[in-house]
């Protein structure tokens, strides 16, 4: 899953992209200036940035001058139509491509596909993960497709192995069970809740202790699921 970061001063269209990209699969970190922009770049992995240009305090063409000293992302910004000077500086600092507001949401998702796909087939978002995940009490061998709880092994199906892997490879990340289910299954995600429910309700009777109260596999109610490393607090 790629996280994307969007940045607007607007709420309304934060939350607005944010539910269109969520819908595609995309894990979104939201920003309302450009300077919490930049944390969040900092603080997190990023594979595309939407950047709104007009700012108060650090605007979104320095905010893109600032991030492309230390990363090649897509960078696409999000601009008024009386921008055009600084649409082109934009594109001239480092950005990719760039939406005119008011935008239909559905192109901003064709443009963020678009981006990655570019990004993706030049290589600059890396394929390959660690072969090892270990988290609490938990260590997920890749290469040899085991799983040990404590030091002991448990057996998994093949299903609830790339679910959990899933989970490990972004841990504390909430996946709802339609993204599990499309990551997972590689199909469109009709009637997953339930599917995904039966899977997650196995592997904690595998890696929990306590299924009831599990320390790992936790459920975020209406939202989805995540992998926690062990801390009950």
């Amino acid at each position: 899953m790629y996280n994307i970061l969007v940045c607007d001063d607007d709420r309304d269209i934060v939350a607005a992209l944010t539910i269109y990209l969520t819908a595609e699969g995309y894990h979104v970190l939201p920003a309302y200036t450009g300077e919490e922009a930049l944390r969040v770049a900092a603080e997190n992995e990023v594979q595309l940035a939407l950047m709104d240009i007009m700012m108060p305090a650090l605007d979104g063409i320095s905010a893109t001058a600032r991030l492309r000293e230390t990363s090649n992302i897509p960078i696409i910004l999000l601009t008024a139509k009386s921008e055009d000077t600084d649409k082109v500086l934009g594109l001239t600092i480092g950005a990719d491509d760039y939406v005119t507001k008011p935008f239909n949401p559905v192109e901003v998702v064709a443009r963020v596909k678009s981006q990655l796909r570019r990004y993706t087939m030049l290589g600059a978002i890396p394929e390959s993960r660690p072969k090892t995940i270990t988290l609490g009490g938990v260590t997920l061998d890749d290469e040899r497709k085991q799983v040990e709880v404590d030091g002991e092994r448990v057996m998994l199906t093949p299903t609830e192995y790339a679910i959990l892997r899933l989970l490990m490879q972004h841990p504390g990340q909430v996946f709802s069970s339609a993204q599990i289910y499309a990551a997972v299954w590689k199909e469109e995600a009709y009637g997953s809740d339930s599917t995904v429910a039966v899977h997650i309700r196995h592997l904690r009777e595998k890696i929990e202790i306590t299924p009831a109260d599990p320390r790992y596999l936790k459920v975020v109610w209406g939202q989805g699921y995540k992998f926690e490393k062990g801390d009950r607090s």
